[in-house]
């Protein structure tokens, strides 16, 4: 293999380890939690086991091959992808309003259900991991609840250090772990050729013919095959799509289906049921390396959950859902390696309740399947919004894709609905809790926005009074520069400085920072030099503009502008900054309801600040607050 195929393999490596990490460990849990449905059975025979097998295949085929590979993949957000670039594109599509605020919703409920899925899936993969102790002896049984919480603590404790050391060995450990497992199936099929009859899509139609019911109840069970698949759109961004479709094509996919295949023939080869099937697929002898791989490869898939609730935490509060958070960004060289400790450990506490409570994979698995099946149908449908509205597909296109992906994902939330009681409540709360949360916020800060608005001067008010002031206006030495949020808007601390003081710095910069509904902004762009209209001498204008995947630093992107003209030459270490807070005022205007009035205001008060969010010196910036009634 020369160099240049052989470099072009390493995103593809890459992507195993951290796209396929939760979709490639579902086989601990997914295959045999079917087994387990509450008040019906699936017999051990052909009918049934190859039905299943048949359904789990080729329902990973349609949702991960055809809707996300096949289609979604090819639609992005400048290349980013996820459920928050759909909502995104929807907020800039020209849907009537009312059209626009229904998706939005929706979209919103989808990626609130993600923080759900992003407390279930360290919790049931790594507990699935370490219950495969019992195939080599039961006694160990009652350390599998404080092994996997010791597990979990450690990889929580570890995020605030970053994953860019063993985040290198994500990618060959998920490739030994999808050979293991493909080789693992290939095994138990030798032993079994019957179970191939699944690989045809008549077994999967037979067995919902013959069994509706149960075949109709076993989507609970495959709906945990396809756990995710929404990470291969969510990390479009990292890896592009091509070494994406090469890593599940060439590697993943083929594993996935010998695996399961292998599970169905083991069982009905006499496999225990009471155990791991998955560990039992390994020869006695590679049994416990089998286990640690297993570890391994789960705390793989955690971690690469984590990082995708960082990931949509920090893009929600660009896009104004949620308050500023302090993030830290954990490597130099990829921006997209962040941390972010409230919400991780808010995380943890969620992940340790759900261990602590439900003690089993089984049992959490009835939790799982109303999150993954509740965000897939959200993409789906705002994926079909985008495709007609903001990338011009006709309608006979968009139509045939609904025939043909929304009656599955409909299918999965319905036969997911009857867990509802049964620990399915829990990521529906978590859902509804993070969606409030949401939009509270989001209006909350659109009303404050506005009040701010109300009480701001036009920039060009401002300039002429300072023209024609009728009281002396004192230029004083220094640079300031002023936080601003609206480009025809004075930030309200110059006008304070003005106002009060009748004084005004010999060079002052206003700068704007706008964030974009685009997922990037190059960085030749960031920053646009305004002209001054009334060539007002020590005052200027720079525009700031930030995609919701762009980390924002202030001086970082305004150094670059500095000595493009001559006028517009300063030392920006020596500058000084001015950022205007708002202190909120409750009052009983009925535009929010009083109690997310007082959610609103407890977000505001427990936000970082402004200063810090932007990354401007602590010791050179002054914040100057102003009353704003909500």
């Amino acid at each position: 293999m020369t160099k240049r195929k052989s470099l072009m393999w390493i995103p593809v490596v890459g992507a195993l380890g951290v796209v396929f990490g939760d979709i490639g460990t579902s086989p601990l849990y997914a295959f045999q939690s079917a087994f387990e449905i509450k008040g019906h059975h699936i017999a051990v025979n052909q009918l049934d086991v190859l039905g299943l097998i048949s359904l789990i295949i080729w329902s990973i085929t349609i949702i991960v091959s055809i809707k996300f590979i096949g289609f979604i993949m090819r639609y992005g957000n400048q290349n980013e992808g996820g459920i928050m670039a759909l909502i995104s594109m929807v907020r800039s599509s020209r849907l009537a309003k009312h059209k626009k605020w229904f998706f939005l919703g929706l979209g919103l409920m989808g990626a609130a259900l993600f923080y759900g899925d992003g407390a279930i899936t360290p919790a049931i993969s790594v507990l699935s991991a370490v219950e495969g102790v019992k195939v080599i002896t039961p006694h160990l049984d009652r350390l599998i609840v404080p092994v996997s919480l010791l597990i979990l603590a450690v990889l929580f404790w570890l995020q605030k250090y970053g994953t860019s050391v063993v985040g290198k060995l994500f990618g060959p450990v998920m490739l030994l772990w999808f050979i293991a497992i493909g080789a693992a199936g290939a095994w138990q099929i030798t032993k079994y050729t019957h179970v191939l009859y699944a690989l045809s899509p008549y077994t999967a139609i037979h067995f919902f013919v013959a069994r509706p019911i149960l075949a109709f109840l076993s989507m609970t069970a495959v709906v945990l095959a396809i756990t995710g698949a929404e990470a291969l759109y969510a990390d479009m961004g990292h890896f592009g799509r091509p070494p994406i479709a090469k890593a599940w094509f060439f590697v993943v996919f083929p594993a996935l289906t010998l695996c399961y295949l292998g599970q169905g023939g083991m069982i009905l080869h006499g496999a225990k049921m009471n155990e791991n099937l998955l560990v039992q697929m390994f020869p006695t002898f590679i049994r416990i390396p089998a286990i640690i791989l297993a570890t391994v490869a789960t705390i793989i898939a955690s971690q690469s959950v984590i990082s995708g609730v960082f990931s949509i935490t920090r893009q929600s509060i660009n896009l104004d859902y949620l308050p500023k958070m302090l993030i830290r960004y954990t490597s130099k060289i990829r921006i997209g390696q962040i941390y972010i400790p409230l919400i991780n450990s808010i995380l943890f506490v969620l992940v340790a309740a759900l261990i602590l409570i439900f003690r089993s994979s089984a049992n959490l698995a009835n939790a799982y399947g109303i999150a993954v099946s509740g965000t897939l149908l959200a993409d789906t449908i705002l994926f079909l919004v985008v495709a007609k509205n903001l990338f011009k597909k006709s309608l006979t296109y968009v139509f045939a894709l609904i025939i043909v992906f929304l009656p599955l994902d409909i299918l999965f939330v319905s036969s997911n609905s009857i867990k509802i009681f049964h620990g399915g409540l829990f990521p529906i709360i978590v859902g509804v809790l993070v969606c409030i949360v949401l939009y509270t916020w989001h209006r909350g800060d659109a009303i404050v926005e506005s009040k701010r608005r109300s009480i701001s001067e036009p920039l060009q008010v401002f300039e002429d009074k300072i023209h024609n002031a009728k009281i002396p206006i004192r230029r004083v030495p220094g640079y300031v520069i002023y936080i601003g949020h609206h480009e025809d808007l004075v930030p309200l601390a110059l006008s304070a400085t003005l106002n009060d003081l009748h004084e005004l710095p010999s060079k002052v910069v206003i700068v704007t920072v706008n964030k974009t509904a685009s997922a990037h902004v190059p960085l030749e762009s960031r920053a646009t030099f305004i002209e001054n209209p009334n060539n007002m001498e020590g005052i200027y204008h720079l525009s700031l503009h930030y995609g919701y995947h762009d980390t924002i630093n202030v001086p970082k992107d305004i150094e670059p502008i500095i000595g493009t003209t001559s006028k517009f030459n300063f030392d920006l270490d020596q500058a000084a900054y001015f950022v205007s807070q708002s202190k909120l005022v409750i009052n009983k205007k009925h535009n929010l309801a009083h109690w997310r009035k007082t959610l609103f205001a407890f977000l505001y008060r427990n936000s970082i600040d402004t200063a810090d969010f932007y990354k401007l010196p602590s010791d050179r910036t002054e914040d100057m607050q102003a009353l704003i009634t909500l």
